[in-house]
């Protein structure tokens, strides 16, 4: 036991010193990630990158996560994507030759590039590895941690040979200050960062720098090379007091006024309220200096900007400037989110109304007891009492108390139906047919622009829709948002409501049935339209029957004749096409036509000349079919008059698909779909034999479907070739529908036949429909037509701008509003991203208006001036930074060096001295100091930011080393002093 407690006693903890640490982890993983990314060996690629590249360039970039320990990481990979993939390794460098970065720091065909990472902009290099800390880690401020990462690269790069250069963010992330190297064979360079709140006294101009270079490069030679200077100072333009206001003043005589950028109906606003360009920068460059031909210290300065040879000049916009297209779609897109029925919106803030209402009301309703002699037998109809008693209580309310003001009202519904306008003394000066298209329609439906409604599934730009949707956005924005389009919806449902009731075709819509292509509100607004035209077609001819009747029955009491226009006006006659599509026929067999002719329904008139009778009279001709002549005998066939085939809308085609579908696929569900359908065929039928007496199934089908009716040459008894028709196979079938319609269906003209079309029930829905509709649900109807609209006025601005890139951008916002648009439910988080869209280009619109406006010609401009002021303007916006054709002697450097004239003179009129200050020369419109002397303010401002580059070639560490490239940036602003250097060192014997 003793010998055990003597061995326990001697055993000790053993250390394994061959374990990996946290460190070398961390080192092996980065040599791993450069290795993943092929960055190892030599680096390939041209010597010197073209002048431009790098902002013209493409950058690539890749980047993963490593860890130190528990600390995270990001290693990320920064390459020139041009450069790399165009020599493709085919100029590999020498293998003693320096690496491209150290190559790069000595090129001046990329200085100060506009648009780059600010490692490129400062040492001017095409690839780089950039380690960061994570997005939540701590920044790496202690120098112990910064040596140990700064050693970890260094380690990373001397075991994988990996010739790019790596970098380590230290510090607060909002500092950016590097520390980074890059090794060759024999050759480093070290890349370090200094960054201070503040400029030193000392080192406040080109002179202190370039001491500071000299002692940080610590050549010995005697005379030190020369050392190439790149100056870039930065003016800054913000005050833009002296040009005119983005907007108009509002006009406050106008219906709108008070309003900013008002309208009037029927347009909608386009502009910024405020300035939308924020900054003008102007950058003057000295690019190839040498020391000792400018001269900057303390004391003196050359570096005048009107001298410098190169000008450049980038905007800084504003974020989001308030535009009104933007404001009115935005705040009309909202009410598609409300939940409000109009009752409940119109219903709100007037209970104290409501016992004077109630009083109206019953005043109102007692006019039912009213004898009927008091009022016109023609308008004796209990929806005109109810309207006439609407606007009995309109009268009577308060104007304080409608959300929409009379004036403002009535001029709305003057713009959407403005044959209102004629003299209503005369009911024929009502009742009359709408010019339902202007003279200008024909030439132009022929133009992209008014077939664009095609495209988004909205209404013509000259439709009662469209115009319906610029008075609500309107009314909306400008008049009291949500019950303000109850309201104004309100007044137009029971405008619609007595034109229906009064025969008055509403204004603004086209002939002919519903269009498909067309937004569903306008499609109602079409049926309604259909409804009137039949009521008011049947009307008529009810007039002429019993006008005809009454003068028939004057001059001899005998019946009725064949009347041809009276038939056309009972009834819309068409010449049904041979190939008649049975998805057009509706399931009206219930529906009740009234007889318009005095004739029975059983009678069998006599044919004229016939005494006895033996032949039935035909009804309601056309013309006849060519030559066709009946199989049965030697009449010629005739077409008939028929019935059109009932109107739909979109709703109602796919609620009848809908119905026929769940009929299924049974015997009974068949037999059941195509009765339904065979409404209009039956209808034809009856037409057909009411034309043509003695006809039969196969004459119907000679002209009703041709190609079901087949005729062959064959030979006849007597041996000739004679033709001979059949019915086609499927018309062989047994049971054939068409078979059994031809036998139920009797000899009735179209206009003694039972309608296809209730116009009055279709009214009725269509009214109802509109009734209904809560006011999120007009907006949401209208949602197409506003987008109509606004693309084109974005297009009308854009034409006067002509900016390219605002026109390829509308070309392709149309390509997706029309894949937005035409599905029945709408994304409406994808409109939302599309009416930013139509924002955005508005505000790109109003930049380019804006500098238009500050780059106008001088007088005595040239033409050629003017042409290159524009191209100046229009790469403002497009490109990142835009160079001055002949500097501050150029037509545009001219202008720009007057907008700093001006700005400099109004912030010295407006600083507290210039009460102290003589006036300026006559130079500028002013008085001269007497004495001859004056006060001169400068043209520019003391500089934003001045930048100072600095490089040479020296040998370092000592006389006999290579001589290599050595690099120093100065940045120098109010509150920011930065130099970022690069000291590359011969290490072949140190």
């Amino acid at each position: 036991m003793a010998a055990d407690s003597d061995l326990e006693s001697e055993v000790f903890e053993i250390t394994d010193f061959t374990t990996a640490s946290e460190w070398e982890r961390f080192v092996s993983r980065v040599e791993e990630v450069l290795n993943e990314w092929k960055l190892i060996g030599l680096s390939a690629g041209s010597v010197n990158p073209e002048k431009g590249e790098y902002t013209s360039g493409t950058w690539g970039e890749k980047c993963l996560d490593i860890n130190f320990a528990d600390f995270k990481f990001y290693i990320t990979h920064y390459f020139l994507k041009q450069e790399c993939e165009k020599d493709n390794g085919k100029d590999k460098l020498e293998e003693d030759s320096f690496p491209l970065a150290m190559q790069d720091l000595l090129c001046m065909n990329n200085d100060f590039p506009p648009r780059a990472h600010c490692l490129v902009r400062w040492y001017g290099i095409r690839e780089f590895v950039v380690i960061t800390p994570g997005t939540n880690c701590e920044a790496i401020i202690s120098e112990s941690k910064c040596n140990l990462l700064h050693s970890s690269v260094s380690i990373a790069l001397a075991n994988s040979g990996c010739q790019v250069p790596m970098f380590v963010q230290i510090q607060q992330k909002w500092r950016r200050v590097y520390a980074g190297e890059c090794q060759g064979p024999g050759v480093r360079t070290d890349f370090e960062m200094v960054h201070l709140r503040k400029v030193p006294s000392q080192y406040n101009h080109l002179s202190g720098l370039l001491d500071i270079f000299k002692a940080k490069i610590g050549c010995n030679l005697s005379p030190l090379p020369p050392i190439n200077i790149a100056i870039r100072f930065t003016y800054i333009l913000q005050d833009w007091q002296q040009h005119a206001w983005p907007q108009q003043p509002p006009d406050f005589d106008t219906l709108l006024g008070g309003e900013v950028g008002g309208v009037e109906f029927g347009k909608l606003p386009f502009g910024a309220c405020e300035e939308p360009i924020r900054e003008l920068h102007l950058a003057t460059t000295w690019p190839h200096l040498a020391e000792g031909i400018v001269v900057d210290n303390d004391v003196y300065s050359d570096l005048d900007p009107l001298q410098a040879p190169h000008w450049s000049v980038r905007v800084r916009t504003a974020d989001n400037p308030q535009c009104l297209l933007g404001d009115f779609l935005t705040e009309f897109f909202k009410l598609c989110g409300r939940k409000e029925s109009t009752e409940e919106v119109l219903g709100r803030g007037m209970p104290e109304e409501e016992g004077k209402e109630n009083s109206d009301i019953s005043s109102a309703l007692s006019k039912l007891t009213e004898p009927a002699a008091a009022v016109p037998i023609s308008k004796l109809s209990v929806s005109n009492i109810v309207h006439s008693a609407r606007k009995h209580i309109r009268r009577h309310r308060h104007t304080d108390e409608s959300p929409l003001k009379t004036d403002v009202l009535n001029s709305v519904l003057l713009y959407l139906f403005p044959d209102a306008a004629v003299e209503k003394s005369s009911e024929s000066s009502r009742n009359r047919t709408a010019p339902t298209n202007t003279s200008g329609t024909a030439e132009q439906e022929k133009t992209p622009d008014y077939n664009l409604y095609q495209h988004l599934k909205s209404a013509p730009s000259d439709s009662l829709t469209y115009r319906l949707a610029l008075c609500v956005c309107l009314v909306n924005y400008t008049y009291g948002g949500l019950r303000a389009v109850a309201h104004l919806w309100q007044e137009f449902v029971l405008e619609l409501r007595y034109r229906w009731e009064n025969n008055y075709l509403v204004y603004g819509l086209a002939a002919g049935p519903p269009d498909l292509r067309c937004c569903l509100l306008h499609q109602k607004l079409q049926m309604l339209n259909c409804c009137i035209e039949r009521k008011r077609a049947r009307d008529e001819a009810r007039k002429v029957l019993e006008g005809n009747r009454g003068r028939e029955r004057k001059v001899s009491g005998g019946g009725p004749s064949d009347r041809p226009t009276a038939e056309a006006a009972a009834g819309s006659t068409r010449e049904v096409s041979p190939g008649k599509s049975w998805d057009s026929w509706s399931d009206s067999e219930d529906e009740f036509f009234e007889c318009l002719s005095d004739q029975g329904e059983g009678e069998a008139p006599h044919a004229e000349g016939d005494k006895e009778g033996s032949k039935v009279k035909a009804e309601g001709r056309l013309h006849p079919q060519g030559n066709m002549t009946l199989l049965n005998s030697t009449e010629p066939l005739y077409i008939p008059v028929t019935q059109e085939p009932a109107p739909m809308t979109e709703d109602l085609l796919e609620e009848q698909s809908e119905v026929l579908a769940k009929l299924g696929t049974s015997a009974e569900g068949t037999h059941l779909r195509a009765r339904m359908q065979s409404a209009c065929l039956l209808s034809d039928m009856e037409s057909f034999k009411a034309a043509n007496p003695g006809c039969a199934l196969d004459d119907f089908v000679r002209w009703y479907s041709p190609r079901d009716y087949v005729e062959e040459e064959v030979e006849d008894e007597k041996g000739n070739m004679v033709l001979k028709g059949m019915m086609s196979s499927r018309m062989m079938i047994p049971g054939n529908m068409w078979v059994e319609a031809w036998e139920s269906a009797r000899v009735t003209p179209a206009r003694r036949q039972r309608r296809l079309f209730d116009d009055t029930k279709e009214a009725e829905k269509v009214l109802h429909y509109l009734a209904v509709q809560k006011p999120a649900d007009v907006t949401q109807n209208l949602l197409p037509c506003i987008l109509h609209a606004a693309i084109l006025k974005l297009k009308e601005e854009e034409s006067v701008e002509d900016i390219p890139s605002v026109k390829k951008s509308i070309q392709q916002v149309i390509s997706q509003a029309s894949k937005l648009l035409h599905t029945l439910s709408h994304d409406y988080k994808k409109l939302e991203d599309f009416i930013n869209q139509l924002m955005a280009l508005e505000t790109a619109i109003t930049q380019a208006r804006s500098l238009k406006a500050k780059f106008a010609t001088c007088e005595g401009g040239t033409a050629e001036d003017t042409e290159e002021l524009e191209k100046f303007v229009s790469s403002l916006l497009e490109d990142p930074e835009v160079v001055v054709l002949g500097a501050g002697q150029g037509p545009a450097g001219s202008i720009i060096h007057r907008l700093f004239i001006n700005s400099q003179r109004l912030a010295d009129f407006t600083s507290d001295e210039a009460a102290l200050l003589s006036p300026m020369e006559d130079e500028f419109g002013l008085e001269k100091k007497p004495g001859g002397g004056s006060n001169k303010v400068p043209d520019f401002p003391p500089p934003a930011g001045r930048e100072i580059l600095l490089r040479t070639c020296v040998p370092r560490p000592a006389p006999y080393s290579k001589a290599l490239p050595q690099r120093l940036f100065c940045v120098l602003m109010k509150e920011e002093f930065r130099l970022a250097g690069a000291f590359s060192s011969d290490t072949t014997f140190f």
